[in-house]
């Protein structure tokens, strides 16, 4: 029988429902069987209720005072379930009209203003949409208490008083009573952990300043987090705004780290100026510095930021990042992964079967050039590989020239570089392995050489400038191969610097009509990336006339195109910044101008998840054009650029340039891999790694081997293993095509980045911060990879080295008060987004507790696994200093 019960409760419920929607004829009976379903205290009630409608009418106002009372009483003690209309309310339903006639009779009285504060109640439930009544009445009424209505009825008003004021506001009329108001919900809703509502009212009525009086310790954080994260999704200016609230509200709580991001997300150097002189703990300071360093701009401390002369020294040296080669060995040692690899440990050639396999013993120079490419990316940083660092035997003479001499002329520029890599961050014993390069009679091998001093001295500054002191000279050499090395290791070393004496270095080259196409493309290069996010104007003008005077034939040539993005990266993330340049673009040749045009844009919007830019160049890629247009590759990484700020945006994209790829013509297609590269890069995607695995097999060489490079960006770093094996079937499967091989090994050796304990990302900070000068770097390699045959497989293959810029060990090293390595237990997981939520939800899941130093990968966090240290940034990435606590006591 039980199965039967449900569907004969279900037959009662319609029945009753039926009975309610049926009119019945004669009213009278209808209202009896309504009141009969009543229990009786409802039917108390509702009669009641009825009496005091009465009498609010009666013509003495001492009964109608106690009436409105008791009916005040009534409405504010019911309480009912979340879902259902409080009784009270329901019962005063039929009688809304009537009270609200009787009010339009009464004379100005406080009663009035009690039944206004009911009216205003009812209205909650009766008013028609639109008209905002339960406002109206709410203003009429008496200045009591708003909260007492209950927590429904003030959400209703902020949403009554958010449409009101937008109607005011486009009439011009007078806010000054409806501001009172909101002071009132705002601090109705601060209290009862509403931060959320609050915010979003104060949003809605321009006024997010009365925020920083209402917050407390309580609810700051909660707050800010709320602000924080909706800023990505406002419009400008309005982002910029309620970050700069937010970072008002934690420098009143004193919660400094947390301001300095805000502070370098708004790329306020006055905040950060503002907040060294603030804070007087030394350990604080510090950990200001690493935070610096790891987003990579240039900073000075001067005596008001910190007056003693030997702590101020201490501190300039974390923000030129010289702790990090340390750190990097420090993990490294921990994770015992010193061993130097070789390329063939990497390709794994014996786990191939068939075709391909025993291919690997041809000494080929393309094949060489690509070892050095793989030893270079794996061994990074770690300072001794099986190549370029082996100790000289006495009969072989000396192995490191050797692997360089396996190399065929511009080989051996990548060759030497590489030894720059392999000894990255550490520049003093860098600097001496490259000496002896200097004296040789080749001048590819200088050429290499002056690029692998760049790659060492790249996101580590030095008071003594050694690059700027070793490169300079031959910036203005004879010979283009050595001019071209030492303008790209000038770029590298002082990325983001803005430095003064490299510009009046580099820019008289853009003008020289001496100079060869590409001594001006890797000048217009490396100067937007001293430059980068300057919006300088001198470096702008002077590559506007570069590109004014290039030629027709010029014009066509892919490494033209290095000067567009040049002008771009100036203006990297600056929005609006850009237009005046974007206009000049318009008058260039049509050949480069639409191609500019979207270089420029890109750039400007990226990292800024603008949806409207987004959708510009959608619009873009829509054009189905001859084959010989190239604004159309721009304009997909464009794509990618903009809407990889924030995660929903990358989803979208992700789905976009899924339909690009099946409309899309050649040059779209050829662009779509890249895309997607920079999008999941370092963050290997499933979805994302089986359409470029799809897409290595493609039919056209172009897409393929854009496809194969992405491959090794995704998984940059990361050692992915299912990367890993793909890259290893696609070696045998292209074993007879020497560009394609050549493209599986570079993926092969990004796969294997840093032996795994590097990032490309260039976000940091918990996605929140974006270093500019790594995404320079990537977006730079993007760009040379839109033309393959030119510029990699060509003679430019060193333009890899860019990728530089944004490598950064994906570490948690935590140290104590005096910078030595401490190890501490952490819980690393997945990150949990708990923006709103209520309580103190947990911040990661699926957690596993290692010691530090550890290793992070794309979406995870970490938080400390004890009570006993303090750290001093809330954000457990790179460096964190950790300080004891003074309250912990050991549990016997």
């Amino acid at each position: 029988m039980a199965p039967a019960e449900p569907n004969s409760g279900g037959a009662g419920a319609t029945k009753d429902q039926a009975s309610v929607k049926v009119p019945s004829k004669d009213p009278k009976k209808k209202d009896e069987k309504k009141d009969e379903d009543l229990s009786e205290e409802d039917l108390a009630l509702k009669q009641q209720l009825e009496l005091y409608v009465e009498r609010v009418q009666d013509s003495d106002p001492g009964l109608q005072k106690v009436a409105l009372e008791s009916m005040r009483q009534e409405i504010r003690t019911s309480t009912s379930s979340m879902t259902s209309v409080p009784k009270p309310l329901k019962f005063l339903r039929p009688h809304y009209g009537t009270l609200q006639a009787h009010y339009e009779k009464m004379a100005e009285s406080d009663l009035k203003k009690l039944l206004a504060d009911i009216l205003s109640v009812l209205a909650l439930t009766m008013s028609p949409e639109g008209e905002r009544a339960s406002l109206k009445y709410r203003l009429l009424g008496s200045d009591g208490d708003i909260g007492s209505w209950g927590h429904e009825y003030v959400r209703n008003l902020a949403g009554e008083i958010s449409q009101e004021y937008a109607k005011r506001q486009s009439e011009e009329a007078p806010i000054d009573d409806l501001m009172e108001l909101v002071v009132q919900i705002v601090a109705f809703h601060m209290k009862h952990n509403a931060e959320p509502e609050a915010v979003d009212l104060l949003m809605e009525v321009e006024d997010l300043d009365l925020l920083v009086e209402h917050v407390d310790s309580a609810n700051y954080k909660r707050t800010c987090l709320y602000l924080t994260s909706s800023a990505k999704y406002l419009p400008g200016p309005d982002d910029m705004l309620v970050l700069d609230i937010a970072h008002t509200i934690y420098m009143k709580f004193e919660e400094y780290p947390r301001a300095l991001q805000i502070a370098l997300y708004l790329d306020n150097m006055q905040y950060v100026k503002q907040l060294f002189t603030t804070c007087n703990d030394i350990q604080k300071k510090r950990q200001f510095c690493f935070i610096l360093a790891r987003q990579g701009i240039t900073f000075e401390l001067d005596e008001e930021m910190c007056a003693e002369d030997e702590e101020r020294e201490s501190l300039q040296e974390i923000i030129n990042n010289t702790k990090l080669s340390e750190g990097y060995l420090t993990l490294a040692r921990d994770i015992e992964v010193m061993e130097p690899k070789s390329p063939e440990d990497i390709y794994k050639a014996h786990l191939i079967d068939g075709r391909g396999s025993g291919g690997g013993t041809v000494d080929s120079a393309r094949q060489n050039l690509a070892a050095t490419f793989v030893n270079a990316f794996v061994n990074a940083g770690f300072g001794q590989d099986k190549l370029m660092t082996v100790p000289s035997e006495a009969s072989s003479g000396s192995s490191s020239t050797s692997w360089l001499f396996k190399n065929k002329e511009h080989g051996k520029a990548s060759a030497a570089a590489s030894l720059g890599m392999i000894l990255l961050w550490d520049v003093d014993s860098g600097l001496a392995q490259l000496d002896k390069y200097f004296h040789s009679t080749d001048t590819h091998v200088i050429s290499g050489a002056l690029l692998g001093v760049g790659i060492v001295n790249c996101g580590v500054k030095n008071d003594c400038d050694p690059a700027l002191a070793l490169l300079a000279e031959y910036v203005d050499k004879e010979d283009s191969s050595i001019r071209i090395g030492a303008i790209m290791g000038l770029g590298l070393a002082y990325a983001g610097s803005q430095n003064e004496q490299i510009r009046s270095k580099l820019m008289p080259l853009l003008g020289d009509g001496k100079s060869s196409l590409d001594v001006i493309a890797f000048t217009a290069i490396s100067l937007g990336l001293v430059y980068v996010g300057s919006c300088n104007e001198e470096v702008a003008q002077a590559i506007i006339f570069a590109l004014m005077d290039r030629s027709e034939a010029e014009l066509g040539e892919p490494l033209t195109r290095f000067l567009s993005l040049g002008l771009g990266l100036l203006y990297l993330g600056k929005q609006e910044s850009v237009e005046a340049t974007a206009e000049v673009s318009k008058t260039f040749n049509e050949k480069i101008r639409k191609h500019c045009d979207m270089t420029l844009l890109s750039c400007a919007y990226a990292g800024t998840g603008n949806v409207l830019k987004v959708q510009h160049f959608l619009g873009q890629c829509a054009q189905h054009l001859e084959k010989g247009e190239t604004f159309q590759g721009p304009a997909v990484l464009g794509i990618a650029m903009v809407a990889m700020a924030e995660e929903l945006g990358l989803d979208m994209a992700i789905r976009s340039l899924e339909h690009l790829l099946q409309y899309g013509e050649q040059n779209i297609r050829k662009a779509v891999p890249l895309a997607l590269g920079l999008l999941c890069i370092s963050n290997p995607k499933v979805n994302v790694m089986d359409t470029l695995s799809r897409l290595s097999h493609d039919a056209d060489t172009e897409v393929a081997m854009a496809a194969i490079i992405s491959l090794g960006l995704i998984g940059a770093g990361t050692n992915n293993a299912r990367i890993a094996g793909m890259l290893r079937n696609l070696s045998s499967y292209y074993y007879k095509d020497a560009s394609l091989l050549f493209c599986v090994r570079i993926a092969q050796g990004l796969v294997h980045l840093g032996k795994g304990l590097m990032t490309l990302s260039p976000y940091h900070s918990e996605r929140f911060l974006m270093s500019p000068t790594a995404l320079a770097g990537l977006v730079t390699l993007l760009h040379a990879c839109l033309d393959m045959k030119a510029i990699i497989l060509g003679k430019y293959h060193y333009v890899l080295y860019f990728l530089v810029l944004a490598m950064q060990p994906r570490m948690l090293l935590t140290v104590d008060e005096n910078l030595k390595p401490l190890s501490v237990p952490v819980r690393v997981g997945q990150a949990v987004d708990v923006v709103g939520q209520a309580g103190r939800p947990k911040t990661i899941t699926g957690f596993q507790t290692h010691s530090t130093p550890v290793l992070l990968s794309a979406g995870d966090r970490a938080e400390l696994a004890t009570e006993k240290y303090i750290p001093l940034s809330p954000i457990l990435e790179g460096f964190v200093i950790l300080k004891e606590n003074p309250d912990y006591r050991e549990d016997n």
